[in-house]
């Protein structure tokens, strides 16, 4: 079909539930897109996300998604489909923005960037956190070498409660546990932080309620890894399903320097809200505070890409980076 050229990218929605939606109500914000499709495996979730743009279609199945002459596709489907879907609709000369994780190995990864990378289309992932304004702004500062040199890094994220759905714990389905979903932020926040130095090391300890993990079809619910950057910096990341934490979630990322420190933390226990600090010897000075409309922006700056004209961008590469990392996390 030819289309205008000054016609808005067509854009498909695949999986709308809370994450999806969210997701999805970003991108129709901007106003870059036109909402073209969309389908959901539950038809009250997809006659809810078509109230948001009422010209859209919804359709019955990802392969009639993809019938409907589409630029771009949103996916949030379960982690298991990720890679293959996302695939799918490369070589169909369409551009993705896939949730986390990309895949559920390296392998997976890596096969998706090398798709995009051969079709030249825009990739890009939900990797939400590089888009808060705390963080941000400390990559700002150690980019500016503000704090000296980072030695020491600390990444955690509790969450009190575990995932609803059935499928998070099912290892052939997730990939894994509470590393794959929640660590995955941690360790891009960390590469990305540090504009992604090779990881040498690893060691790590995985549990699930309260031992070893030791069978093979067992997923995490608390694990902690040790990472050495050929940088020298020496990172700890935590991370844990259903933790007795006294709130919602834990989530921090505190980076130590030569000369100064900075920290990002949730506020009073909200997945939402995170105020920032940079510290000098004993003192502190306030960053960022709430509130910060984060959650969106990663959809949002992927879809004005794709109405810019952008194709593939060489960074898609560090995805696997961080896959490599998860693998390695789990031993594998």
């Amino acid at each position: 079909m030819t289309r205008n050229v000054l016609s808005r990218p067509r854009i498909g929605f695949l999986g709308v539930g809370r994450i999806g939606l969210h997701r999805m109500k970003a991108i129709v914000d901007t106003e870059a897109v036109e909402t073209a499709a969309i389908f959901d495996p539950s038809p009250e979730m997809a006659a809810a996300a078509r109230e948001l743009t009422p010209e859209a279609s919804v359709v019955s199945s990802f392969e009639t998604l993809l019938d409907q002459q589409l630029d771009g596709l949103v996916i949030a489907s379960p982690s298991a489909l990720h890679a293959a879907q996302s695939i799918v609709a490369l070589e169909q000369g369409v551009a993705v923005f896939c949730q986390k994780p990309l895949g559920r190995t390296r392998d997976e990864a890596a096969a998706v960037v090398d798709a995009a990378r051969r079709v030249n289309r825009l990739l890009g992932v939900d990797l939400s956190y590089r888009y808060t304004d705390g963080m941000r702004q400390i990559r700002d500062l150690i980019v500016a070498g503000e704090l000296g040199t980072v030695f020491a890094v600390d990444l955690t994220f509790h969450n009190a409660y575990g995932p609803s759905k059935p499928w998070f714990y099912d290892k052939a389905l997730s990939g894994g546990g509470c590393v794959i979903d929640l660590g995955v932020h941690l360790v891009d926040l960390l590469l990305w932080v540090l504009d992604f130095p090779d990881v040498v090391g690893i060691e790590s300890r995985l549990l699930c309620k309260g031992a070893p993990v030791h069978r093979d079809d067992e997923v995490e619910d608390y694990a902690v890894a040790t990472l050495e950057l050929a940088s020298g910096v020496v990172a700890r990341i935590a991370c844990s399903w259903h933790l007795q934490a006294g709130q919602d979630a834990v989530i921090a990322a505190d980076f130590h320097g030569t000369g100064g420190g900075a920290s990002f933390r949730n506020v009073n226990g909200s997945y939402l809200d995170f105020s920032a600090e940079r510290y000098r010897g004993t003192q502190r000075h306030v960053l960022t505070l709430p509130p910060d409309a984060w959650g969106g922006r990663a959809a949002a700056a992927w879809a004005k890409r794709l109405a810019a004209g952008e194709r593939y961008d060489p960074h898609n590469d560090r995805l696997v980076a961080v896959a490599d990392v998860l693998d390695r996390i789990y031993g594998r």
